[in-house]
């Protein structure tokens, strides 16, 4: 798989399984007992029953396309739901494809026409034609956290979010339901699109900050880690025995360092003084300073975060490594923080 393709599968898989699980990751939890899943299409009768996306494919020769829809099957089991992944994949050659999956059926649609001489329109249509369970628990009958990859030679698609001028009317005139579609891959390449139900920008990637994923609805990375952190032995064992997916998010947050940890608090990623959040750092205040400079010059730390006040100063937050609070340092507790200007810490190893 080439990096460009590896990007993008990142990004869908991030989205794809978001809300699959959420915290506390336990069957005995009461909290959070259901998932919280996007994208749903539902079966006939109910709505929405269909996904639709229409995007712009700008160029003077017919486009050739493919078109590859994922979501996810959820079985339940012993009370506890599980999902399978579902993978649709059409060529430029195909318009329409059924599909069966175990009881899950029905089809998409694709629909390619040209609307101005050097702009077609590419429509994908996915419905779902299951017949809804005697027992009436619709979601095992639903196409859940639908996302669609489209993907273009012979032209390039166009920005939905911010189109050319000459097509913005063309733009405008897109009608998705139920999905967004957007620009994925490396910048500034347009031989890609994603369609998701959470919205996304242009060419959006994973944080490079980020461990890996926590399935919980698009939460905050460094709130779950805590809260993970935080669990009894007895709710950690739970966790571990609830799936494989459950038990490597437990596995991955134990394994992290105070360092990795810092990075979760966020990141200026445009530094003029090229320091960042989890570097190592010699402290080296400047003359004239109070007494705690005295005390901390020549200590290493790690930086916790870098932040701006409103006279748009830079202050870098340091921990320091031999302080026996450096956990509440990391937590953002305060006399466990130190904050100097980035002149004054010098990087290390």
């Amino acid at each position: 798989m080439n990096s460009t393709a590896q990007a993008i599968d990142t990004i869908v898989n991030t989205v794809l399984y978001e809300g699959y699980m959420l915290y506390p990751y336990r069957r005995s939890a009461l909290k959070n007992k259901h998932r919280w899943n996007f994208g749903l299409v539902y079966p006939d009768g109910l709505e929405p029953c269909r996904m639709s996306i229409e995007c712009l494919i700008q160029g003077l020769a017919d486009p050739s396309t493919e078109v590859e829809v994922r979501f996810l099957q959820i079985y339940e089991q012993d009370s506890w739901q599980t999902a399978v992944e579902r993978r649709i994949c059409l060529d430029h050659t195909v318009t329409r494809l059924p599909f069966d999956f175990e009881g899950l059926c029905g089809a998409v649609d694709v629909q390619i026409r040209q609307i101005e001489p050097a702009l077609h329109k590419l429509t994908v249509t996915i419905a779902n034609h299951s017949p809804r369970t005697a027992s009436g628990d619709d979601i095992l009958r639903c196409l859940v956290s639908t996302h669609t990859i489209l993907s273009v030679q012979d032209g390039e698609f166009v920005s939905l979010i911010d189109p050319p001028a000459e097509f913005k009317r063309a733009a405008e005139g897109c009608r998705n339901r139920g999905a967004w579609p957007v620009l994925v891959g490396q910048e500034p390449a347009r031989d890609c699109m994603l369609a998701s139900p959470i919205i996304l920008y242009d060419y959006p990637e994973v944080a490079a900050e980020s461990h890996g994923e926590l399935f919980d609805a698009t939460e905050i990375d460094e709130i779950l880690t805590l809260r993970i952190l935080t669990l009894t032995d007895q709710e950690k064992d739970e966790m571990r025995q609830s799936g494989d997916r459950e038990r490597a998010i437990l596995e991955r947050v134990e394994s992290l360092k105070p360092e990795q940890l810092s990075k979760l608090h966020g990141v200026l990623r445009r530094n003029p003084d090229g320091i960042k959040a989890g570097d190592r750092v010699r402290i080296r205040p400047k003359a004239g300073g109070d007494a705690m400079d005295v005390v901390l010059s020549g200590r290493a730390g790690i930086v916790e975060s870098i932040e701006h006040d409103y006279d748009n100063r830079t202050h870098v937050a340091v921990v320091i490594e031999d302080d026996p609070g450096m956990d509440l340092g990391l937590a953002r507790a305060t006399a466990h923080r130190f904050f100097f200007s980035a002149d004054e810490l010098e990087r290390i190893a």
